[in-house]
C-alpha cells in the first residue's frame, strides 16, 4: 500500500506516543480517540459485524431461506444415543435473553437453526481453522494435559461443542460433558459428535449457575470464552457451583480475556466489547478475579497470559491481540 508523506508522519506520531511508560498510553488514547481514521475503523467494525449476520446477504437471512432442510439435517432420532438432554422449561437468565451477543439476531436460543448460524459465524471469524476450529482449543487441551488423570470432565458454556470435542478426542476413556443454555447449539453439538462417532461425550441444557450434577462429580471443569459473556453475579454463582461439583483436588481451567497489559490495550479491548454487544468483557476486565476465586475456597490460583498460537509474542510493542488468559485453580483435598 502506498502511503502519502502525511500518512507516514501521522502513523509515526501515534506509534511514538505508545510506549510502556504509564503516561504515554494515555496520550496515545487521547490522540487516537480524535482521529477520523479510528472513528471510521470503529464504525466499520460495528457495521461489518451487523452486515455479516443481518445484511441482505448475511448469515441469518441466508440460512433462514434454507430453514427446512437445515432443521431436518440436525434432527435426531428418538433412540439416538447422542441425543442431547434438553429442558424446554428451563428459565433463561435475562442477561442471556436480552442481549444479541455478537449481534447475532435473536440470540442463540430463539431459533431452531441458531446453532448452525452461530457455527458458520465462528468459522468466518477464524478462517484458517476450518471445520475443526482446532488451533485455539487444541492449545488449551495441550496446556491442561500435563499428566493429570481424569475420569469426568465438564465443559461449561460449550456452545456447539467446538471447545468440548478436543477434550473428548484427547481423552477417549474419559466421560466428557458439555452444558449450555442454547438448545439449538446443543442440538448441533450432538450432531457433530455423532458425525465424529465420539461416544464419550454428552451434552445437556443447564444453567452453569446451578447445575443438576451431584457434589464432587468432576475432576476437571473448563470453559472457553464463557466468563466474559456473563455478569459478575452469575460468574460468582458459577464459581460456587464449580467448587461444589469438583471433587477434592479437582481442577478448573478457564480460557478467557483478562490479563490486559496496559491502558492502551484496555482502550482497544473495551471498544471492541461495546461494538460487538459484549458488555461483560469490561466487567470481567475490571474484576479482581484472583480475589473472587480465592474467596470461594480455591487454591493454587494462577492467571497467566495464554499464547493462542506458536508465533505469539507478548513483548511485541504496539501489537493488539485479544488478552487471552488461562485462569486455573484447584479445590483443596481437605
Amino acid at each position: 500500500m502506498n502511503l502519502t508523506r502525511w500518512d507516514k508522519l501521522e502513523i509515526t506520531e501515534e506509534m511514538l506516543l505508545y510506549q510502556k511508560s504509564p503516561e504515554r498510553p494515555a496520550k496515545a488514547i487521547k490522540a487516537l480517540e480524535k482521529k477520523t481514521l479510528y472513528r471510521y475503523f470503529a464504525w466499520l467494525e460495528r457495521h461489518l459485524q451487523k452486515m455479516k449476520y443481518s445484511g441482505p446477504y448475511g448469515l441469518a437471512p441466508y440460512h433462514s431461506e434454507r430453514r427446512s432442510d437445515l432443521a431436518k439435517s440436525i434432527k435426531a432420532k428418538r433412540k439416538d444415543s447422542y441425543l442431547p438432554e434438553l429442558q424446554p422449561d428451563l428459565p433463561l437468565p435475562n442477561y442471556y435473553k436480552n442481549i444479541d451477543t455478537h449481534q447475532h439476531p435473536g440470540g442463540l436460543w430463539s431459533d431452531e437453526i441458531a446453532g448452525i448460524v452461530y457455527e458458520r459465524g465462528a468459522r468466518s471469524t477464524t478462517l484458517l481453522l476450518g471445520d475443526s476450529h482446532g488451533d485455539l482449543h487444541s492449545s488449551l487441551v495441550d496446556y491442561i494435559d500435563d499428566g493429570h488423570s481424569y475420569e469426568r470432565i465438564l465443559d461449561m458454556g460449550c456452545g456447539f461443542g467446538k471447545s468440548t470435542m478436543p477434550f473428548a478426542q484427547r481423552f477417549p476413556n474419559v466421560q466428557v460433558e458439555g452444558i449450555d443454555l442454547s438448545a439449538p447449539c446443543l442440538t448441533l453439538a450432538a450432531q457433530n459428535a455423532r458425525k465424529a462417532k465420539q461416544k464419550n461425550v454428552h451434552f445437556q441444557q443447564m444453567n452453569l449457575e446451578k447445575t443438576n450434577y451431584d457434589d464432587n462429580s468432576f475432576d476437571l471443569i473448563t470453559s472457553t470464552m464463557m466468563l466474559h459473556e456473563i455478569p459478575t453475579k452469575a460468574l460468582k454463582n458459577m464459581l460456587d457451583e464449580a467448587y461444589r461439583i469438583l471433587r477434592p483436588g479437582g481442577r478448573m481451567v478457564h480460557l478467557d480475556f483478562h490479563v490486559i497489559p496496559d491502558e492502551f490495550h484496555r482502550f482497544l479491548h473495551y471498544g471492541h466489547s461495546a461494538r460487538n454487544n459484549e458488555p461483560y468483557m469490561r466487567t470481567l476486565g475490571e474484576l479482581d478475579l484472583e480475589k473472587e476465586i480465592s474467596s470461594k475456597g480455591f487454591e493454587n490460583i494462577d492467571l497467566r497470559q495464554f499464547a493462542e498460537s506458536d508465533d505469539t509474542d507478548f513483548e511485541l510493542d504496539g501489537a493488539w491481540r485479544f488478552p487471552w488468559t488461562a485462569i486455573s485453580a484447584t479445590k483443596p483435598t481437605n
